[in-house]
């Protein structure tokens, strides 16, 4: 048995009152905001030395804005602490026999404020922050978000690509795992349906630690809502609109009163898209050889509506609570016209003119929970307990209509109505113990569950116009359950200049899935994740970074259950109940190096997975046979299958070229590596994405901003999707002393960006060509209310939540 008397003596011999006995120093202090006396976590601190101005220390604020640097020499200092936006402050320090601790007590910032002649310049956070591991896009300072969506943000993102259905990937990497507010996202979460308006920041975290969710091998993206907690009565009010039929209008406010903050938010958004596509296949079935052209037009309508409310008790300084209620409503409407052209060896041509049809109806509700305890004796000490639960739920209905047809063919439409109710309950425990000002530990446990069931019937309409009769070959009942229990452990360890983090997560997964009548899946496997981190603080503000994880893919309910949903008569999409999870180990060496008004991240990173989840894409010989038409139908599900690796680097700058100029330019490059589906070996090639912001503020009242975003072509297993690019431009007028402010938003200039995708396979070869409306113009009008005003530059934003994620 443990002698709990030893381990407090062993505690007690790490505590700084004996660093002290031996005659080395100590510097503390509490760095706030002037203005709102509010603390400034996650400040720089750095101790140099008098004499030559040499680095000493260095070291964080916490989140309650306390920082303490220890086991110095003794002798004479310079104290300068750097919060993000805001002017740096410097302090002396002397450091003598007699007065080893220097306490500085509360040291207030004042936020950054350069003045050029008639023009000001007030900056906080930059649109774009790049941090060794972490990026940060903080929307509101981004105006070409204006009037768009989530989907429409993260295209900004360095090595981040979303595709027309909403599909992201990083540094060409499919499995991203999405939150909402630090917690998973629900499954059915669309990113094209997410106003901008109601984000705050987006996280990208390329390589989490130990404290984050393994899931997920190409990172994890953070969506972070806007959060109100300002003293007094304070909100905006949005309205957008765009050219042919898109409109955007959000209210948001709080009332904070003594230790109480009630904060709100409603949200309504309606836009109308136009777009073009074109298929070709060409197929061998039973010795013919068979192509198909469709070709056509489509249109989208999306309307949402949802409204946030939010309610935050402050016992103490070292006690809060926060409650949260959302609810939302999605309508998803598509129309496809289109035809297609049949040709086959030894049979003529002919011509059918189809429309399809989609209407999602989507519902939900989401509740969560947090509890914080801090401890002002122990700074960095925490507990936080958070819980939540969503309920999602709706209806889809894809609908396929044959218009007109050679003699012979029948007429008539097919319709699938999906109904489906997800439920997904999520309890976290997190700690934080500090040993002693350079040493903490932090434990957590976490368990996260989904469960989901539904329906799928398939109705036939013989004669148009009339009833769709239902018919039990090709409907579905299915029901899933997955649950993860999780927990892990992390130490970390700080020194002058290097930086020490260490971790083990465990998790395992138990789902049951079952779809009558076509099958069932099962699995029960516990997984173990080591990750560590290494970093050092180099002269001049440098920093060198390496960092090491194994994470995990698992696959979502819909590409294990065996549960056919169609695109069109032609073409449908399958789980596979065999489907495993894919493991990948993520390695990265990144350095930072910040020189007067200039940034640059340089990160060299490398992706090895194995048992990799493949999306194929094949003819389906059994379902042609029984379709009894001169033509074929695909089926394209999943697969484990080969290795998969992606090798290269990313940089990042951000560099002020004038007083009113600001560059931020991102790039990757690198070698994508994923096993061929069509041959024994491999398919790999280089490929990258550019992003480039210019920020301009010409004049006093007045923001501009110009982008630009190209990804390079991009090898998959039975093909490539070829290369995207586009040019965004935006400004913002302050008006009426910074109390509303005008936007106007112009994006895809000119009109360039559109999806291209090359398939094979045995027997099949596809190409795909989309082009949705994205030349569109957007004009924005913003009124501030209580304290809350216009930003002076794109700079000059509300700050988000100062919280982070885990778990």
């Amino acid at each position: 048995m443990i002698s709990y008397l030893g381990l407090f003596g062993l505690m007690a011999g790490l505590l700084p009152g004996r660093v002290l006995a031996q005659g080395l120093g100590e510097v503390s202090g509490t760095l706030l905001d002037q203005r709102t006396r509010q603390p400034l976590p996650f400040a720089n601190v750095v101790l140099l030395r008098l004499s030559d101005s040499t680095l000493a220390a260095n070291t964080q604020t916490t989140e309650n804005g306390s920082f303490a640097l220890n086991n110095l020499a003794l002798g004479r200092y310079v104290v300068r602490a750097e919060a993000l936006g805001y002017q740096v402050v410097r302090r002396s320090a002397t450091l003598e026999a007699a007065t080893p601790v220097v306490r500085l007590g509360e040291w207030l910032a004042l936020p950054t404020v350069v003045q050029l002649g008639n023009v000001v310049v007030q900056g906080e956070k930059a649109a774009v922050v790049n941090e060794l591991g972490k990026i940060t896009l903080n929307v509101d300072k981004d105006l070409t978000s204006a009037g768009g969506t989530a989907a429409d943000v993260l295209q900004k993102v360095p090595s981040v690509a979303v595709d027309d259905n909403g599909q992201i990937s990083l540094r060409g990497n499919a499995s991203v795992t999405l939150y909402l507010d630090g917690r998973p996202a629900p499954p059915n979460l669309r990113l094209d349906q997410l106003p901008a308006s109601r984000l705050e920041t987006i996280e990208i975290i390329t390589n989490p630690g130990a404290q984050y969710a393994a899931q997920g091998t190409g990172g994890i993206i953070n969506l972070v809502q806007r959060k109100q907690d300002k003293p007094g009565w304070n909100g905006d009010a949005l309205v957008t609109i765009g050219t042919r039929d898109k409109y955007t209008a959000s209210l948001s406010g709080n009332r904070q009163v003594g230790k109480l903050n009630l904060s709100g938010s409603a949200d309504g958004l309606s836009n109308r898209f136009y777009g073009s596509s074109s298929l070709r296949q060409v197929a061998t079935v039973n010795g013919r050889s068979i192509r198909t052209d469709q070709t056509g037009t489509s249109t989208r309508l999306q309307t949402n509506h949802s409204l946030r409310l939010g309610v935050e008790y402050t016992f103490s300084d070292e006690q809060r609570v926060s409650l949260t209620a959302q609810y939302y409503a999605q309508d998803f409407r598509t129309t496809q016209n289109f035809a297609t052209q049949l040709a086959q060896d030894s049979y003529p041509s002919y011509l059918l003119r189809n429309q399809n049809a989609e209407a999602d109806n989507l519902y939900g509700s989401r509740f969560s929970g947090t509890y914080r305890r801090t401890w002002a004796a122990a700074p960095g000490r925490a507990l936080t307990i958070s819980t939540s639960y969503y309920l999602d739920g709706g209806t889809v209905m894809p609908q396929q209509r044959v218009l007109e047809g050679p003699a012979g063919y029948p007429l008539g439409a097919r319709q699938q109505l999906l109904d489906v109710t997800i439920q997904m309950p999520s309890v976290q425990v997190d700690y934080v113990h500090p040993l002693d000002k350079q040493r903490r530990w932090e434990a957590g446990v976490k368990t996260d569950a989904l469960v989901t069931a539904g329906t799928s019937d398939y109705g036939v309409q013989s004669t148009p116009g009339g009833e769709f009769v239902r018919q039990d070959a090709g409907s579905y009942r299915y029901t899933y359950r997955q649950l993860i229990p999780q927990a892990y452990g992390a130490y970390q360890h700080k020194s002058e200049a290097w930086e020490y983090q260490a971790g083990l997560r465990a998790e395992f997964t138990g789902l049951s899935a079952q779809v009558l009548p076509t099958g069932s899946a099962h699995q029960r496997i516990l997984n173990v994740f080591p990750s560590a981190t290494v970093a050092r603080t180099l002269p001049h503000d440098q920093r060198l970074q390496l960092s090491y994880s194994r994470r995990v893919n698992r696959p979502n309910f819909l590409q294990i259950i065996p549960l056919p949903i169609y695109s069109d008569a032609r073409n449908y999409v399958v789980g596979n109940t065999d489907l495993r999870p894919e493991y990948v180990h993520v390695g990265e060496l990144g350095h930072q190096l910040t020189w007067r008004a200039m940034t640059l991240s340089t990160t060299l990173f490398g992706r090895f997975a194995s048992q990799s989840i493949q999306s194929l894409r094949t003819i389906d010989t059994v379902a042609t046979r029984r379709s009894g038409q001169p033509d074929f139908i695909t089926r394209t599900s999943y697969a484990n299958f080969g290795r998969t690796a992606s090798y290269g680097v990313e940089l990042s700058l951000t560099q002020s070229v004038t007083k009113w100029w600001k560059l931020t330019a991102n790039g990757s490059y690198y070698r994508n590596q994923v096993a061929s589906f069509t041959t024994d070996g491999t398919r790999a090639g280089f490929t990258g994405s550019a992003y480039l912001l210019n920020q301009f503020s010409p004049t006093k009242t007045l923001a501009l901003q110009l982008s630009g975003h190209y990804r390079a072509p991009l090898v998959v297993p039975q093909g490539r999707i070829l290369s995207v690019y586009g040019v965004d431009v935006a400004l913002r007028q302050r008006l009426f002393h910074d109390r509303a402010a005008l936007t106007l938003r112009v994006s895809d200039v000119f009109n360039t960006r559109r999806q291209y995708t090359q398939l094979a396979a045995d027997g099949l070869v596809t190409d795909i060509r989309t082009k949705y409306e994205t030349h569109v113009g957007y004009l924005g009008f913003s009124w501030f209310l209580g304290t809350r005003k216009a930003a002076s530059t794109i700079e000059d934003q509300p700050q988000g939540d100062k919280g982070g994620i885990g778990g």
